[in-house]
């Protein structure tokens, strides 16, 4: 179980439907998520193959986390911005900045990220409506 976040990331519900045709390979996460790590090749062509969508939404959200633990810093800001996503009717993120700095001398993380959906079909549904 991976716990390190990095620009680019994208991490999706792990109680997700997903078309029966997708093949993901996912990397557990503390956060009951899971980091999806070959998005780009897959999502691109299979998604719309088999009639899915996958929404991006337009608003970035954002978390800073203060904390002398880098690790558990960016667990606590994943967990953050999934209950974010998961509040839009999201079931994924993904990862746009990753930040650290300092603040009088204590460190903090900032994270950014656009929410996303996957979804049968090309109407927004959230997640309630697209599992039925």
């Amino acid at each position: 179980m991976r716990d390190t976040i990095a620009a680019g990331s994208v991490f999706i519900d792990e109680s997700a439907r997903l078309p029966n045709t997708l093949l993901l390979q996912r990397e557990p996460h503390s956060c009951g998520w899971a980091e999806v790590t070959n998005v780009r090749s897959t999502f691109g062509k299979e998604i719309p193959d088999a009639g899915w969508t996958y929404f991006f939404m337009a608003g970035e959200i954002k978390t800073t986390v203060f904390g002398f633990d880098r690790q558990k810093a960016l667990s606590t800001a994943l967990s953050r911005l999934i209950a974010n996503a998961k509040g839009q009717n999201c079931n994924s993120i993904e990862i746009t900045q990753v930040t650290g700095s300092s603040f009088l001398k204590v460190p903090y993380v900032g994270v950014s990220a656009h929410p996303r959906h996957l979804q049968k079909g090309l109407t927004f549904s959230g997640p309630r409506q697209s599992q039925l």
